[in-house]
């Protein structure tokens, strides 16, 4: 059976789940602020985010503009939501996609048009999935899974499809999907959520969980998925908030399972 209805019904839910959230709803000022989000409900994720940004320019971003050099970078951003990421980079005048499968103006697409008054030239946009992405191949710098690659559905085909539109030398990162040190962790975690959803959303819950995404990852699951991809994952460690970093400590005081960590993962094509 196919799963395209299933996904069309989840992303018209899941824009429904994210302005719940309070997605959105700080407009213009709110979209050009991220992920240095100062205020509002949100504003402790993006601190968070905003970190793991910050090493992602620093660790990946500046070594490539030096080895491109004097062009600038082509990048695709894989997840790319509203596509605040495309926007901080095209700001300092490299070339972006951002591909999502999702285009609704919640935080979508869509919701990049935000970005077009403030840009000498607006980022490109794309819907599509990570596994299939219609792209020529050898197009681009560095892709990044921006948040992303723990929705993919098959973790396998969404690194192939990142290594094939990446040149020879070119980066694949991830950002912000979380990591749990053992499968057990992980699973532990998707029933929580699961079960979660069900008393928070009620019948909503069975759209909203319904897509078989992948949902967390391992470093044993990403090296098993990059196997003869010629893929070595490196991980940059991220300087995170007080509060972010004391979690396991929290966990095992509650005597919870430990929590994920995010930090940034980099491979280089070859």
């Amino acid at each position: 059976m196919s799963t395209v209805p299933d996904l069309r019904r989840f992303r018209a839910a899941y824009a429904k789940h994210r302005a719940a959230e309070g997605r959105g709803g700080g407009g213009e000022a709110e979209l050009l602020a991220l992920p240095y989000l100062r205020r509002g409900p949100l504003r402790r994720q993006w601190r968070v985010r905003a970190r793991t940004f910050q090493r992602f320019l620093d660790a990946v971003v500046a070594a490539r503009v030096f080895e491109v050099a004097p062009r600038r970078l082509r990048v695709l951003d894989l997840g790319a939501g509203n596509g605040w990421l495309c926007y901080r980079l095209a700001l300092a005048g490299h070339h972006c996609i951002a591909l999502d499968s999702r285009d609704d103006a919640v935080d979508g697409l869509r919701a990049a048009d935000a970005y077009r008054a403030h840009l000498p030239a607006m980022f490109g946009r794309i819907v599509a999935s990570f596994e299939a992405l219609p792209l020529a191949p050898a197009v681009a710098d560095i892709a990044v899974f921006n948040a992303s690659l723990h929705y993919a559905l098959d973790l396998r085909r969404a690194l192939e499809e990142a290594v094939r539109v990446v040149r020879s030398g070119g980066r694949i990162a991830v950002l912000d999907s979380p990591f749990y040190r053992t499968a057990e962790d992980g699973e532990a975690m998707v029933a929580e959520k699961k079960a979660q959803a069900r008393r928070l959303f009620g019948e909503r819950a069975e759209v909203l969980t319904a897509p078989p995404f992948i949902e967390y990852l391992t470093v044993e699951r990403l090296e098993e998925a990059s196997g003869g991809l010629g893929l070595r994952w490196r991980r940059h460690r991220v300087a995170y908030p007080l509060s972010y970093e004391l979690r396991p400590l929290i966990a095992r005081l509650r005597r919870r399972r430990p929590p994920s960590r995010f930090d940034l993962w980099e491979a280089t094509v070859p």
